[in-house]
């Protein structure tokens, strides 16, 4: 079993502005992004012009380690300074569910622990400390 920490920043409409600085500034290496637009649309929730360019998910690697950045913002509220989450990776799925379990008492459940195109366990949580957790196993449904 393998489980790591990566910093997350939710950059809620900055990403690209800040993808480009870190590149320049830490030598950040982008190995993966997903804007909002290359996204299957939501008929429910149409795309403005301007978000199909957000960012819905980039990773960095700046030396040994990863950065991973969104324009999503967890909750209803954005305040700058506050969008830096920590994810829980981990290759095994009831891992990912004891570690989900563990942080939601007494805290919030942003996202429940669920399947989703991207992994077979993902979820987002704030735990009793005000600390927001994205817990995912590594994989694809």
């Amino acid at each position: 079993m393998s489980t790591s920490l990566i910093s997350f920043l939710e950059m809620n409409g900055s990403a690209n502005e800040a993808i480009d600085l870190y590149v320049k500034a830490l030598d950040a290496k982008v190995t993966y992004m997903l804007r909002f637009g290359d996204m299957p649309e939501n008929p429910d929730a149409p795309l403005s012009p301007e978000k199909k360019d957000w960012v819905n998910y980039a990773a960095l690697k700046i030396g040994d380690s990863e950065l991973q950045i969104t324009d999503n913002v967890t909750g209803s509220t954005y305040e700058k300074g506050t969008q830096i989450t920590i994810v829980v990776q981990t290759d095994d799925k009831e891992k990912a569910t004891q570690y989900f379990e563990a942080l939601k008492q007494g805290g919030r459940v942003n996202n429940p622990l669920q399947a989703s195109f991207f992994s077979p366990a993902y979820g987002n949580v704030t735990d009793k400390f005000g600390i927001t957790f994205r817990i995912l196993t590594k994989g694809r449904q």
